[in-house]
């Protein structure tokens, strides 16, 4: 590692997303991965977890409260816990590092979450802890009161994308949900330039069975998942407030969306089919050309060219996102079909994203990866 290498913890690094973490941090020349927990797996080495990784000079997992903060030096910290385990250790990190929160710390008989750490570190969060801004939302979604009310409105949105700037000077980003990431990147855009209407919206989308996690659930089970497909959180999922929170800021109006997910039988990979009703005049063709000027200059975002039909398959192992647009048969409508690999560019990848970004190194770091196929 180069001396100017930042010292990284990834917290939760047992799950998929940590391990595309560890796959793509272990190659970035800026990154030195210093910490890994692992509540479960405390005390194993990396390649008794992940065989694919045992190559890797890695230090062992170890459990979250075994990681003597003080000492390490930590620079950036990737928080890849399941939702609702960030909002606590993130008050303790941002307030370590002068951001503020003693007297809250202390009034609250949390004098524990005070040690010192330096004060650069930022936090990157995987999950969905601060991607709602309005605390009620989260109630209402996820059965339970936010533990870090006052972190929520520092916290960035971090599809990067749109939010570079922000990312910037940002000490605690939350990246998008992996759902979330493949409908409004294509979505954002055109309402923002007004060729949709933001109105009847439905977003029918497909993932892997990776997007579950790794914990073991019957319904994941092979036999239970294998030459099947279903859909699940029916006018239910946690995801729809955090699309509908995008798009209504980009709308400038409040929209609400039709969303609906299914689990397909592959590891990795979500496809979104999106329909859309066309502004006044518009036509698909209009609103494809919104996206091609919009993402021209992306480096993780292709418009692909005439009929191409984006696949998950195009994209899988990659922090790319692949779109087009077709026009219905149904006079004033468009069909926008997007395709994310949901560990990478709807997990890991994006979080390494937003860490070039808010370290100032090249966006595409440790990054331009080629798709895996077959």
């Amino acid at each position: 590692m180069a001396d100017s290498s930042l010292r990284v913890a990834i917290l939760g690094a047992s799950g998929y997303g940590g391990a595309e973490l560890i796959r793509i941090l272990a190659h970035h020349p800026n990154a030195e991965i210093v910490v890994l927990t692992g509540d479960r797996r405390a005390g194993k080495p990396l390649g008794e977890v992940f065989p694919h990784l045992a190559a890797l000079n890695m230090p062992d997992l170890i459990a979250i409260e075994q990681v003597e903060w003080a000492g390490l030096d930590i620079d950036v910290v990737f928080s890849a816990l399941p939702h609702g385990a960030s909002q606590r250790l993130a008050k303790g990190l941002l307030h370590r590092t002068g951001h503020g929160l003693a007297a809250e710390l202390v009034a609250e008989g949390e004098e524990d979450l005070v040690a010192a750490l330096p004060r650069a570190v930022k936090v990157i969060d995987l999950a969905a802890d601060f991607r709602l801004a309005d605390p009620a939302v989260y109630r209402q979604w996820y059965g339970h009161d936010h533990e870090a009310v006052e972190l929520q409105p520092r916290a960035v949105y971090g599809l990067t994308e749109f939010a570079r700037d922000q990312i910037r000077t940002a000490n605690l980003i939350a990246c998008p949900g992996c759902y979330p990431t493949s409908a409004i990147l294509p979505l954002v855009p055109l309402l923002e330039d007004a060729a949709i209407l933001p109105t009847e919206i439905i977003i029918d989308a497909k993932s892997g069975v990776s997007g579950a996690g790794r914990a073991e659930k019957e319904a994941n089970l092979f036999c239970e998942v294998s030459e099947g497909i279903h859909p699940y959180g029916i006018a239910s999922h946690r995801h729809a407030p955090e699309i509908e929170q995008a798009l209504s800021k980009s709308a400038n109006e409040p929209v609400t969306v039709t969303f609906t997910p299914h689990l397909v039988p592959m590891n990795r990979g979500i496809l979104s089919t999106i329909y859309v009703r066309l502004a006044e005049g518009a036509t698909a063709a209009d609103v494809r050309q919104v996206l091609v000027d919009r993402f021209v200059d992306e480096p993780f975002v292709s418009v692909l060219d005439g009929k191409q039909v984006p696949a998950t398959r195009m994209v899988r192992g990659t922090n790319r996102c692949a779109i087009n647009v077709f026009a219905d048969r149904v006079p004033g409508r468009a069909i926008v079909v997007s395709a994310i690999d949901n560990l990478v560019k709807g997990a890991a990848g994006q979080a390494v994203q937003n860490f070039n970004v808010a370290f100032g190194f090249p966006e595409a770091e440790g990054l331009d990866l080629e798709p895996l196929f077959p």
